[in-house]
């Protein structure tokens, strides 16, 4: 079997996609073909995209932050997490929180992430992490 000619058929057959879509019999799919409704992911393949997205997470984290590489490592796990879970464009809005993480102002950066938007949607999430930039550890 050739697989680089399979690959291509099935690439224009199925649809190569990088976005997720609604196929012609309703199913969920993406990638080339992937029927997500009833197959899903296998573990090997969630952690392939958990380390890809969590590498972009980091490098806009990065790009926002000046001294990331000051932060101890609990405060660098907080503006990845942040930047996982909103992405560049939307963090790079909390302008007096990256503002207060810049000249290491912790508790004024817990303040700003506590008032937002952003805290009330994610619950938990928002308590752990204000702590965490806060006093610089975890509970």
């Amino acid at each position: 079997m050739n697989d680089a000619r399979l690959k291509k058929q099935l690439e224009v057959d199925e649809l190569r996609s990088k976005k997720i879509y609604t196929d012609t019999v309703g199913k969920i799919s993406g990638g080339i073909g992937r029927n997500l409704t009833d197959r899903g992911f296998s573990d090997d393949e969630i952690d392939l995209m958990y380390a890809n997205d969590v590498r972009m997470a980091e490098a806009d984290a990065r790009a926002l932050v000046p001294n990331f590489d000051k932060l101890n490592d609990v405060r660098q796990e907080v503006l990845v997490n942040m930047s996982f879970n909103l992405g560049k464009s939307r963090l790079s809005g909390f302008k007096k929180f990256l503002a207060a993480v810049a000249i290491q102002d912790f508790s004024r950066a817990a303040d700003e992430m506590k008032d937002s938007a952003w805290y009330g949607q994610v619950k938990d999430r928002g308590v752990r992490l204000v702590y965490a930039m806060r006093f610089g550890s975890f509970k």
